[in-house]
């Protein structure tokens, strides 16, 4: 497959855009998560901090493990037929909820000029990379993982608020 080009893009602008190397875990370390995984699927944030540091990554690429291994389990779960499934997952799903709330990580707040500095960013590129990211992170002094997911909420918020606005047919 070739990739073409147009001459406008530079090689900082595609560098800019980059996604983040897969997160290979050694075997060692999916025992560990895949253990924990089989104790509780959706494990709160204090969990997930301390997965990270047993398995020396950051929390949020154990998060994201949490979701695959999770969204793979579903998918399984889906193949195999099963009986009282509704009753007993309301009933886990009532427990997890009340221990989710419990773990929680605490809503990120930010401050006007963090504000400024991230919608700035957004202007720029709704899209931007892990190096974007990283470096964003850096001077607004918060983890990347929160200006990710700042990013994704904000893309959300702005598609929505494009979806409501009457159509110009000038």
């Amino acid at each position: 497959m070739k990739c073409f080009l147009s001459p406008d893009l530079s090689t900082e602008t595609i560098a800019m855009n980059q996604r983040r190397n897969r997160t290979r875990f050694t075997e060692d370390q999916l025992k560990i998560l895949i253990k924990a995984f089989d104790q509780n699927p959706y494990p709160g944030y204090a969990t997930k901090q301390r997965l990270a540091l047993e398995v020396n990554t950051d929390e949020s690429r154990v998060q994201i493990w949490f979701q695959n291994r999770r969204a793979r389990h579903q998918s399984q779960k889906k193949s195999e037929p099963d009986e009282d499934l509704e009753s007993s997952q309301d009933q886990d799903h009532a427990e997890e909820e009340i221990q989710s709330r419990e773990d929680r990580r605490h809503r990120s707040s930010y401050t006007p000029s963090q504000l400024h500095t991230l919608i700035q960013a957004f202007t720029n590129n709704p899209y931007p990379g892990i190096n974007t990211r990283e470096q964003l992170a850096k001077e607004i002094g918060v983890p990347e993982s929160r200006v990710q997911i700042w990013f994704q909420n904000r893309r959300s918020r702005f598609h929505v608020q494009r979806k409501r606005e009457p159509h110009d047919q000038d």
